[in-house]
């Protein structure tokens, strides 16, 4: 297999196992939402911090760790994937996980807008249509619930500016997550701590549910591994694309599964996401084959 079919195929996987997330959440919504989180966070730190190891690679997490600005950088790097992470599996557990989807199929929109706010990058024709069009899709769900979709704008936020901090960032993916989560350790181990203390925890509680919370570190880190990988291999282009592949999927839980409401102005907003997404990926298409047409300089 060639380079590029190795991408394609650990891309495919990762974006694979990032939209069926919302059927092992499912599985969770009798533990507190908090309580999840804070699993999420302990055991992605053991996962990742494992890959280190074996990698020979944890002076490399003490020296990202060390310097002042990257700390700051990574503290808020911290702050917004742990806000996307508790959203998400709060609209699993209250039944929205249709909105979750629609956040994370205008994140890539979301993006070009932190772009142009943070790094002063000229938004083309197509982007402006396309982030008119997403702004158009807020607007008619605010209009149907009588109140800001907040379950979308949130996700697709946070997520954005989750990038931008990773933009900010010289360290690699793996590296940056790992410190991110031992940032958030504290937190996550205060929170289980009140849960027991009261025995209200989950943690076994019994087999299944202690199995399951144990599996998030895993099921967080190894599309994060595999996204890197096909990242290295693939264009920007094509990536774009197979992204796709996870709000897709969790709209399809959220309809056909979870069979979540699905009413007019849910098909109006994603009508025009749908339509923002078409024009943005067609423009980052063709702009990417018209870069790889100029010859190399000499």
């Amino acid at each position: 297999m060639t380079d590029s079919g190795k991408g394609i195929a650990a891309m495919v996987s990762a974006c694979t196992i990032w939209g069926l997330t919302p059927l092992y959440y499912k599985l969770l919504t009798h533990v507190p939402p908090f309580e999840v989180l804070a699993h999420r966070t302990l055991w992605s730190l053991v996962f990742f911090a494992g890959v280190l190891t074996l990698q020979g690679r944890l002076r490399v997490l003490r020296q990202a760790v060390s310097h002042r600005r990257d700390l700051a950088i990574l503290a808020f790097a911290a702050l917004m994937i742990s806000s996307n992470w508790l959203i998400f599996i709060t609209s699993i557990q209250i039944e929205r996980a249709i909105e979750a989807s629609l956040g994370y199929y205008t994140f890539p929109l979301a993006s070009v807008l932190m772009g142009a706010i943070f790094f002063r990058e000229r938004l083309g024709k197509a982007q402006t249509v396309a982030v008119v069009l997403a702004g158009m899709a807020v607007v008619v769900l605010a209009a149907g619930y009588g109140a800001a979709p907040w379950i979308p704008l949130v996700v697709a936020i946070t997520f954005a500016l989750y990038g931008v901090a990773k933009k900010w960032l010289s360290i690699g993916p793996v590296v940056s997550v790992t410190a991110e989560v031992l940032l958030l350790s504290p937190f996550a181990l205060a929170i289980l701590w009140v849960a027991h203390r009261g025995d209200a925890g989950h943690f076994a509680s019994d087999t299944s549910t202690t199995l399951l919370l144990m599996l998030s570190g895993p099921l967080t880190g190894l599309p994060l591994i595999l996204f890197s990988y096909a990242a290295r291999r693939l264009t920007l282009a094509t990536v774009g694309v197979l992204q796709y592949i996870n709000p897709s999927l969790q709209f399809l839980c959220a309809t056909l599964i979870f069979r979540e409401l699905f009413s007019l102005w849910h098909a109006m907003a994603f009508a025009l996401i749908w339509t923002a997404l078409a024009i943005y990926t067609t423009a980052l298409w063709r702009q990417d084959r018209a870069a790889r047409r100029v010859p190399p300089s000499v």
